[in-house]
């Protein structure tokens, strides 16, 4: 590793959406030695970024290239195996939990085969609403299990401690992508006030949820014409995120008739729109975390209850939680400076120092697996503790259950570079035909299909 060996060290990370593909790269500037050169793979898959959602991110890596997870692995594989290749030191996992378990029962297979193997980082992309023990011992296994906040280190920690697991690699730093300048309000630079409603993928996932926050944005719009409200989306029809997106805004928007002139649906970087935003909406977005990091009046709508379902509940205590109905009146939330401090968004100088621990503990682990001595991967899931589980996850990514590639799971090409090495006009035809016809499915037919099996 670079302390032993003296080269560039070198990460991958292996994301499989738009959001988590920000956490990623964000993560490793983040935790990456000085010099070290960031290699980007996307999962393939239905939420595989597109080029737009790839630029609005705006992280570009050194190389890019989109693989399935067998076939990251191979390339792991090949890197230690080639002389002239150089293997990843750094490996960040931002992936969907099932994935990153494949991914380590792989990578452990690694370990046990070439007697050397990369650090491992993992963690959340945002606010863990659901699944948390679920999610959480899907992750165990990697050397750092990075929470966002003093409040998601104590339940993590709580969770692996409760299952007799190992809970050292939990360690608390915070979101990468917090920052951006403080909130300035409006007036001065003769901007109008700006609402921005932050729209999530499938919360709520509804129609009728969906068209009642709509309606009520539209409706504050045509109540504060002196306003400017923004419905600030997170993808364009037929484009995928983390989440599937059955019923989308600008669909229903559609059949609203005319909008006010004061009303307008955007798309673009988040931290951009937040530069000129006096009041940001939603049911419960990480942007709402990005929004109080900035000192910016947040609200945290409780039009639809304060249900698990939504997340919303995870900013009990806040002071954001309000409805429309107050908004509408003129009410502005004021977030409580102890509960964002607990979680991991309180503005000020507290931030710059967040990843330090994170950062200090990932330079020991690399000079760990540079001397060799760096531990196996030891999930909690094997097939002794899960077995009625594990095989089929695996067997999902197309792995064995001792973390070998399935037969006829790699590609006969290897993995195939967005940039630089370009795709083929007939491949990137089938396989973006093949997309269309998937997202069609979700957003159309499987709507359809579900509304007639209720009559």
């Amino acid at each position: 590793m670079p302390a032993s060996n003296h080269r560039t060290p070198r990460i991958a990370v292996l994301a499989d959406s738009d959001t988590r593909w920000k956490w990623g790269a964000l993560t490793a500037g983040r935790l990456a030695p000085e010099g070290a050169t960031t290699d980007g793979y996307l999962l393939r898959g239905r939420a595989t970024p597109t080029e737009r959602q790839l630029a609005e991110v705006g992280l570009r890596p050194d190389a890019l290239a989109e693989v399935p997870l067998a076939g990251f692995l191979a390339e792991l594989r090949r890197r230690h195996a080639d002389d002239a290749a150089a293997p990843y030191d750094l490996v960040v996992l931002a992936l969907v939990g099932g994935a990153v378990q494949a991914a380590l029962h792989g990578l452990a297979r690694l370990g046990q085969d070439h007697g050397v193997r990369p650090v491992v980082v993992t963690g959340y992309v945002g606010v863990v609403y659901e699944k948390l023990a679920d999610g959480l011992l899907l992750r165990h296994g990697a050397d750092l299990v990075l929470a966002n906040s003093t409040v998601d280190a104590e339940r993590f920690r709580a969770v692996y401690e409760g299952v007799g697991a190992d809970s050292t690699a939990v360690t608390e730093a915070a979101l990468p992508f917090l920052g951006g300048a403080p909130h300035r309000p409006a007036g001065p630079d003769g901007r109008p006030y700006t609402v921005v409603f932050a729209a999530q993928p499938s919360v709520p996932a509804g129609r009728a949820d969906r068209a009642h926050l709509l309606d009520r944005l539209i409706g504050h719009a045509r109540a504060h014409p002196d306003r400017e409200v923004l419905l600030k989306l997170r993808s364009k029809p037929g484009e995928h995120t983390t989440h599937l997106e059955e019923i989308p805004y600008q669909r229903l928007a559609r059949d609203r008739g005319p909008l006010p002139a004061n009303f307008r649906l955007v798309h673009g970087n988040m931290g951009e729109v937040l530069d000129h935003t006096d009041l940001l909406v939603t049911v419960s977005s990480t942007a709402a975390l990005e929004s109080l990091h900035r000192s910016i009046p947040t609200a945290v709508l409780t039009d639809l209850g304060v249900r698990e379902a939504l997340g919303n509940h995870h900013f009990i205590g806040s002071g954001c939680l309000t409805s429309f109905d107050r908004l509408d009146e003129g009410h502005t939330p004021v977030a409580d400076p102890t509960w964002q401090d607990r979680n991991g968004v309180a503005p000020g100088t507290a931030y710059a120092s967040a990843f330090d621990t994170a950062r200090a503990r990932t330079a020991a682990l690399l000079e760990l697996a540079g001397a060799k001595e760096l531990p196996p991967i030891t999930p909690y899931y094997t097939a002794r503790t899960a077995p009625g589980y594990l095989p089929g996850l695996l067997a999902r990514h197309h792995l064995a259950p001792d973390g070998t590639p399935l037969p006829g799971a790699l590609d006969p090409a290897p993995a195939e570079g967005l940039r630089g090495r370009a795709r083929t006009a007939v491949n990137g035809a089938v396989r973006g035909a093949a997309r269309a016809a998937y997202r069609h499915g979700v957003q159309n037919v499987a709507p359809l299909v579900r509304r007639l099996g209720r009559l």
